[in-house]
Parts: structure tokens; C-alpha cells; sequence
């Protein structure tokens, strides 16, 4: 017998959920960094440490500060590498690169999020991106208005794994927790949907592998795509 609540909203994660994180982030890891070292790829380098990037090669360490954390902790770990800039100059480039980062969808989103509303579902995006480029990725994929609420990290809610984010979708739709799903690619989304007393689902479209998710989630899925038909079997 089934005992769960039923599902009436989902709250998305951005980076690694909506979108690929891997052919997002590291374009714009390579262009943001090489702007910081006025193009100079050794400097970058060692920029990248800082962050968890390996500039050579183009890839994240598995723990790096970008797979989770805001653009203010970015800059913080970056700073003192760039005395000359201040923090609100360094944070003002962060964003501009991100917000210029190109994006590929997990899934068709339009498709996807469209068959979730004819559901009935309200949905929400919950991200560490500062919320002005996380609207222009979801606009960029013309989805911006299929969400009742988008959540950056600045958008007065804090930042994950603390539940502020969900519990602001929460009281802009009117729904109880126990009847929403946080999607993630991340223990941050994951820990912060539990925090909300949510029911959590990961996806495997970020950096994080099966085995290190599935103790925090109640399904791992390869991708957002496979959530309608999990919604089915939870009927």
C-alpha cells in the first residue's frame, strides 16, 4: 500500500538537473578564468586550483567548490589570488560569465516541463547560481515561464543545503512540503530537500555517482526525463 503524499509541485536544481553540468561548466570555467589571468594560461591554472579545476585538462575535481557552491564562495576562494579586484568587481564577473555559459539541456525541456504542468505539477528551480543567470539559462531555453518560482542563492531565500530556497516555493504555491519533490544532481539539493521534509530524487547528470547519492534520495534516475514515469508508479 502506497503511504507517500501525493505530488502536486517539483523543485528543480539548475546545474547538473536541468542541464548538463559537465558541457556547461567547463566552457565556462576555461573563459572565466582565462579573463581573471587577462589570458595568460599558466596564471589560469593556478586560478583553477583554487576552485577545484584543472585547467589543462578541462575537468572538475570531484569536490570542487563550482559543483555546489554559491558565486559568493567562488569569488571568496578566488580572491585571494585577485587582489585588485574587489569582491563585488570579482562577483560582478562571475556572474557575467555565467550568465554567458552555454547551456544543454538534460532532456527537451520544453517538452518535458509542458507534460508536467498539463499534469497539474507546480514547478520551482532552486540553484547556487546567483538568480539573474540562472533566468537567462532557463530563457535561453524559452522555460522561464513554466516555473512559479526561480531561487538563486541572492534571491533572499539563502543558498542550499539549508531547505530556504524550497521553502519559498512552498508559500508561493501554497503547497505542503510532504507533497513536493526536490531534484538533484547534488547531496547539497538532496540535504536541502530533506531539511524542507521533502521527498528527494537524484539524477545522474552532474558530477556525483550513484553510490554516494542513493543513501540521500528516494530514487537515483539517469535523468529528469525518467520522472514522469516514476511519477506514474507512485499513483
Amino acid at each position: 500500500m502506497n503511504t507517500f503524499q501525493p505530488v502536486h509541485g517539483i523543485i528543480f536544481d539548475k546545474d547538473g538537473t536541468l542541464f548538463d553540468f559537465t558541457t556547461t561548466w567547463e566552457a565556462w570555467a576555461r573563459a572565466f578564468l582565462l579573463r581573471l589571468a587577462d589570458g595568460e594560461e599558466a596564471r589560469a591554472g593556478i586560478l583553477g586550483k583554487a576552485i577545484g579545476f584543472a585547467f589543462e585538462s578541462s575537468t572538475f575535481h570531484k569536490t570542487s567548490l563550482v559543483i555546489a557552491g554559491t558565486a559568493a564562495e567562488i569569488g571568496a576562494a578566488l580572491a585571494p589570488h585577485v587582489p585588485h579586484l574587489t569582491s563585488d568587481k570579482l562577483l560582478k564577473i562571475i556572474n557575467e560569465e555565467a550568465a554567458h555559459a552555454p547551456q544543454t539541456e538534460a532532456v527537451p525541456l520544453a517538452p518535458f516541463l509542458d507534460d508536467l504542468r498539463a499534469r497539474g505539477l507546480k514547478l520551482g528551480v532552486a540553484t547556487n547560481d546567483a538568480e539573474a543567470p540562472a533566468r537567462a539559462h532557463l530563457d535561453a531555453a524559452g522555460v522561464v515561464a513554466h516555473f512559479d518560482l526561480i531561487a538563486g542563492y541572492d534571491s533572499g531565500h539563502g543558498g542550499k543545503p539549508a531547505p530556504g530556497q524550497l521553502l519559498a516555493f512552498c508559500a508561493a504555491t501554497g503547497l505542503a512540503p510532504d507533497n513536493v519533490i526536490m531534484v538533484g544532481d547534488s547531496l547539497h539539493d538532496l540535504r536541502a530537500g530533506r531539511a524542507a521534509g521533502m521527498r528527494t530524487l537524484a539524477v545522474l547528470t552532474g558530477m556525483a555517482v550513484t553510490k554516494d547519492l542513493a543513501p540521500h534520495a528516494d530514487a537515483v534516475l539517469p535523468n529528469i526525463g525518467h520522472i514522469p514515469a516514476w511519477l506514474d508508479q507512485q499513483a
